[in-house]
């Protein structure tokens, strides 16, 4: 088997697919897609120099419902087998040409109720067979950052689909996901998106600089405050705009502003807030348009929001609400800028957007 494993949420598997497709076109790769509802995950078949092709120039960051993905190298079919290290090691041994040494191992399942199942096994499973790579060199002794990652993909307990990825493209959580803590305190569970939306938007090495105490946020349909906590546990002074009552620990600890206020309507006084945040049910194009003016108006330098997705469609409508932005800011805007977009973890019916001024 030739082609890449993409792994997303269970249910979007249809957007995954139709991602792919388009994406991999764009490189002059042309091949199909084999899925199922709720596996959570997607085969993209294609020729194996063409999967390494996308595996090197297809940037993950660019793929909105891809968490991570790989290049397929061969199945391991291990029913009845009771030295599994030794089958996934002979799946590997006739490819070692495309990825050579390998700096890392993965083993992973899909994020379905079935494949939860198998985790607790994976983990221990990852043990013997990372001491198995080593001992036929597939892999370093000890991990190296810069050389290609080795993934066992576990699909049940009998049958596993090996391959590789490359460093330089790769999500640094396995399988894609980030998984947070819900803080004792925090005012609802959409904290939880804010928190990640940082992780996985701003680099580490960036987030000194960008993420500071005392910069001026402001966080529109903020009650109960599940997103100001996050500006405040990172010491922001916050201008929270909602109707609705927030949260009273947020309050007190004199960060916070509560302004009764329509998100759509309110602008601030001065110019000198940094990060915008948004979670307001609202429709995607409206709340695309609202960001993009407060970017142009110069309002703030950088905005992560939620934009709510459709029931049907929602890959091309997810592009039609990007594309519009993107215009309306190489349009209307004099400097250059980022926008990055995510169907995150701790989502759910919605994908979080990342702009800003560079």
């Amino acid at each position: 088997m030739n082609g890449l494993v993409l792994l997303c949420r269970a249910g979007f598997e249809g957007d995954c697919a139709a991602e792919i497709q388009e994406k991999a076109a764009a490189l002059g790769v042309y091949g199909y897609c084999q899925t199922q509802a709720d596996q959570a995950y997607v085969v993209y078949h294609c020729q194996a120099e063409e999967a390494d092709h996308l595996a090197k120039k297809l940037p993950l960051k660019e793929l909105i419902f891809t968490r991570t993905f790989f290049a397929v190298l061969a199945s391991a079919q291990l029913a009845g087998v009771e030295d599994r290290v030794s089958v996934v090691k002979e799946a590997l041994e006739p490819h070692k040409e495309w990825f050579g040494l390998a700096g890392a191992l993965r083993v992973e399942t899909p994020d379905s109720n079935e494949a939860n199942a198998i985790a607790k096994f994976c983990r221990k499973f990852a043990v013997p067979l990372r001491q198995g790579l080593r001992a036929v060199d597939l892999l370093s002794k000890k991990p190296l950052a810069k050389r290609p990652f080795l993934h066992v993909f576990f699909v049940n307990k009998a049958y596993a689909l090996v391959g590789y990825s490359y460093s330089f493209n790769q999500s640094p959580y396995e399988e894609g996901i980030l998984r947070l803590r819900m803080p004792s305190n925090g005012p609802s569970r959409s904290t939880l998106k804010l928190d990640e939306a940082f992780h996985v938007f701003v680099p580490e090495e960036e987030r000194e600089q960008r993420i500071q105490a005392g910069m001026r946020a402001v966080d529109l349909g903020a009650a109960p405050g599940g997103w100001t906590y996050q500006l405040v546990r990172r010491g922001m002074m916050v201008q929270a705009v909602d109707n609705g009552p927030m949260a009273d620990s947020l309050m007190e600890t004199g960060q916070v502003e509560h302004i009764r206020e329509d998100g759509f309507k309110y602008r601030p006084k001065r110019r000198n807030v940094t990060w915008l945040v948004c979670d307001m049910v609202e429709k995607p194009a409206r709340v695309g348009e609202l960001m993009t003016a407060w970017l142009l108006e110069e309002y703030c330098k950088e905005a992560i929001f939620n934009l709510k997705l459709p029931m049907r469609q929602r890959y091309a409508s997810v592009k039609q609400y990007l594309e519009q932005i993107t215009e309306q800011l190489q349009e209307q805007g004099e400097r250059s800028f980022e926008i990055q977009a995510k169907h995150l973890y701790h989502d759910r019916e919605e994908i979080t957007v990342h702009l800003r001024w560079l």
